[in-house]
């Protein structure tokens, strides 16, 4: 049984996605940063060495630092390479945290809600540039200079990334769940504020 036939004219797709260049240096280290981290988070699952997943950490971090500035000094920075290194952080993200839990049960109670906060919250508002004409959510400031300053700016990225596994890996477990809880109050406030500006603009549709 097939569906009810539809005659819609979708027209062309975006070209300012799809004509983007994917073999560049900045997308290349992205890919290998990936590839490296989930790698080794994988081997210290199976052989149980907590050393190797701060290693994982260690690589996600700076190679996700590198393939930006890469990206900003050789000039390849395009929305394709933006979306593609927001898919990269989830799927180290993923790993990594799995990782947390069988190392660490104990901190069970502060990954999953930053699992959770990271990978659903923060990645539609991070694919939310999408809908303005700009390069990647770094440039979301010619848009809302506030949703940027609290989600995109360099501390900001601090706080979402290292600083909750930081402040656990430090014994501060109490203070990383309370460091999630604002960080997924700023999320959701954030959330709306931009489903807020796309329904003023009209791009929302109905309601």
């Amino acid at each position: 049984m097939t569906g009810p036939s539809v005659d819609v004219d979708l027209g062309p797709p975006p070209s300012a996605f799809l004509s983007d260049g994917v073999a560049t240096v900045a997308n290349a280290v992205t890919l290998v940063r990936t590839v490296a981290a989930v790698a080794v988070a994988a081997i210290a699952l199976t052989h149980s060495e907590p050393v190797l997943l701060a290693v994982a950490y260690a690589v996600y971090w700076v190679g996700d630092m590198l393939d930006g500035w890469i990206a900003r000094r050789l000039q390849q920075e395009t929305r394709l390479g933006a979306v593609f290194d927001v898919i990269s952080d989830r799927a180290c993200t993923s790993v990594l945290c799995i990782g947390v839990i069988v190392e660490y049960p104990q901190f069970t109670f502060v990954v999953v809600p930053f699992f959770l906060s990271f990978m659903v919250l923060d990645t539609i508002l991070s694919l939310a540039f999408l809908c303005w004409p700009i390069v990647s959510p770094n440039y979301f400031a010619a848009v809302d200079r506030t949703v940027y300053r609290l989600n995109w700016s360099p501390w900001a990225k601090c706080l979402n990334t290292a600083g909750v596994v930081l402040l656990v890996a430090v014994g501060a477990t109490w203070v990383a769940l309370a460091l999630v809880v604002v960080l997924i109050g700023v999320k959701s406030w954030s959330l709306a504020r931009v489903q807020s500006m796309l329904r003023a603009a009209g791009a929302g549709g109905p309601s």
